[in-house]
């Protein structure tokens, strides 16, 4: 039989890279999946937690993938492991995380698809490079995903371990809650255009989890212009602070920034937190020079006497919290 002509091969289509990801074709209809009375609702609504739209009952639109990923959660429902609202949960959690961290995947590797674009042999498709970068990409990536998931799940269950047996003392958690917010970030976003800004949300981010990271704290979340984050001493926390005013506001190349302190008692709820430090540590931005840090009063009375000075600032309104007398602080 002679060759395929090269020039005779269908075009690729967005179907095919979707096939190359999933490594399946749609093969069910929803109600195949679903079943029927409760469980067809159980399952639609653990379908649409995991962030993805219905498909009509006729339509065929699932995976074989899909078909498990349901049986599954509905063994473990019916199975007595978990309970509805609790596989509700996990599963919205799992939703939301997965599709920040595809969508992060994807603009990451945007650049390297329009470069392996243009090698020879690539025939300047956007489709057949991406085609090749899942073969190459996806295998390691997913082990690492795994393996990211078991070390942070471990650390997550060592710190609930750390808290005692109190059922109190398991639903709320005692940590300095910081906040660092870009000074004037709609100005400047104005300024250096879209694409610029989302180079500088990048380092910024990447540069404020590093510092974050390196003292035992964690990232709850950014908010392109800010960075919200916890860690279990106060005193740590000013490091992390002194931290990012170094690798960002000193530098020249990056704009100034501001960061709030405040600790207490928060919940921690679907992997975000809550409760008045959070608030706080917020709030403090607005109170802070740039490139300084601010902290309540309940961190001042958490930090070393013989490492840190504290001094009062003038009482002024914050929201929420009526009167509130901010403390800048500096080392000894």
């Amino acid at each position: 039989m002679a060759p395929e002509d090269p020039g005779e091969r269908r075009p690729l289509t967005r179907a095919d890279l979707e096939r190359a990801i999933l490594h399946e074709e749609p093969v069910y209809t929803a109600s195949e999946v679903a079943g029927q009375g409760e469980m067809l609702e159980q399952s639609r609504r653990l379908w649409r937690a995991l962030g993805f739209p219905e498909h009509p009952g006729d339509e065929v639109a699932f995976t074989q993938g899909d078909a498990g990923a349901l049986a599954t959660l509905r063994t473990a429902i019916d199975g007595g492991v978990l309970d509805f609202d609790t596989a509700l949960n996990l599963t919205r959690a799992v939703g939301q995380t997965m599709a920040r961290l595809a969508d992060w995947e994807v603009a990451t590797l945007v650049p390297m698809l329009e470069e392996m674009a243009t090698r020879p042999g690539s025939g300047g498709s956007r489709l057949g490079a991406a085609l090749r970068m899942v073969e190459s990409v996806n295998g390691p990536f997913e082990a690492l995903l795994v393996y990211a998931w078991r070390r942070h799940l471990a650390a997550s269950v060592a710190r609930v371990e750390a808290l005692g047996s109190d059922d109190e003392e398991l639903k709320t958690h005692e940590v300095t809650v910081g906040f660092a917010d870009i000074v004037q970030f709609t100005a400047l976003s104005n300024d250096i255009g879209e694409e610029r800004v989302g180079d500088l949300v990048e380092l910024f981010e990447s540069r404020c989890s590093d510092v974050v990271a390196a003292q035992g704290g964690r990232i709850i979340k950014s908010l392109g212009d800010s960075v919200l984050f916890v860690v279990d001493d106060a005193a740590r926390a000013l490091v992390i602070a002194e931290g990012i005013i170094t690798v960002i506001g000193r530098d020249p190349r990056m704009p100034d920034i501001r960061l709030g302190l405040a600790s207490g008692g928060v919940v921690l709820r679907l992997g975000d937190v809550f409760g008045p430090p959070v608030n706080l540590a917020s709030r403090l931005t607005a109170v802070a020079r740039r490139n300084r840090v601010i902290i309540d009063e309940t961190t001042a009375a958490l930090l070393p006497e013989e490492e840190f000075e504290t001094r009062r600032l003038p009482a002024r309104p914050v929201r929420g919290f009526g009167l509130v007398e901010p403390i800048a602080v500096r080392r000894r």
